[in-house]
């Protein structure tokens, strides 16, 4: 990532710190562009709860296929999925995404800046799993001490395992994403405990900037990269 400018890079919007250039969340994860809030009555017999029904920080080692050590991820997930952060390793930014306004903030701590994204733009969730996919039941296992049913899944780019608790943690997953890219994540940690608004706002003091312009609009066709 260059630091000349406050600038973000110009990529395909994925939720996550691979935005910011900085790792990219794609570790067999299954992904989707739906970003409505799954709630806990979607929880049935055919597949797992597709977000957290309650609040919680997960820590997560996330390892895509080809890369030799994994890296350390945070996330915070409130609302019943409805609002959710993912830290980039070493701190240099986070990235938020608030499901019920279909919005998402990138926040870039070395230069102090933040931009807003609309997620009508294809947003990807790497963290959470959706209706076009297809589970099959599988068994139990425990990650992290918690307890969580393997579930298979099948999206149209490949096929990965899902290990999700009854409140709708993913806890590991391994296999294809959503992009047929392949790797695993897996919970180190996981706490729950009621988080307060203000882990998902930019932090005080910092500059809001104009986000790039969508990939193929006129504008992002005659932008050089930066």
């Amino acid at each position: 990532m260059k630091h000349a400018t406050p600038r973000l890079q110009r990529q395909r919007t994925r939720t996550g710190a691979g935005i910011l250039g900085m790792v990219t969340l794609v570790a067999g994860i299954a992904s989707g562009c739906d970003t409505r809030p799954a709630h806990a009555q979607d929880a049935s017999g055919v597949h797992p709860p597709l977000t957290p029904t309650r609040d919680v920080q997960v820590d997560y080692n996330v390892q895509p296929d080809g890369v030799d050590e994994p890296k350390a991820v945070r996330t915070w997930f409130a609302y019943n999925g409805g609002l959710m952060r993912i830290d980039s390793p070493q701190g240099m930014g986070e990235t938020i995404l608030n499901r019920m306004s279909r919005q998402v903030t990138i926040i870039i701590n070395p230069q102090k800046v933040y931009s807003q994204l609309d997620a009508r733009y294809g947003i990807r969730n790497p963290f959470l799993l959706d209706l076009s996919m297809t589970f099959v039941r599988r068994g139990t296992s425990t990650v992290a001490g918690i307890a969580c049913t393997q579930w298979d899944v099948t999206t149209d780019q490949g096929n990965a395992t899902a290990c999700v608790t009854e409140d709708g943690v993913v806890l590991q997953e391994i296999g294809v994403d959503g992009d047929g890219l392949k790797g695993r994540l897996e919970a180190t940690k996981v706490v729950y405990a009621p988080i307060p608004d203000s882990m998902f706002q930019p932090p005080e003091g910092y500059r809001k900037v104009d986000p790039p312009p969508p990939p193929g609009t006129p504008a992002a066709k005659g932008t050089k990269g930066g």
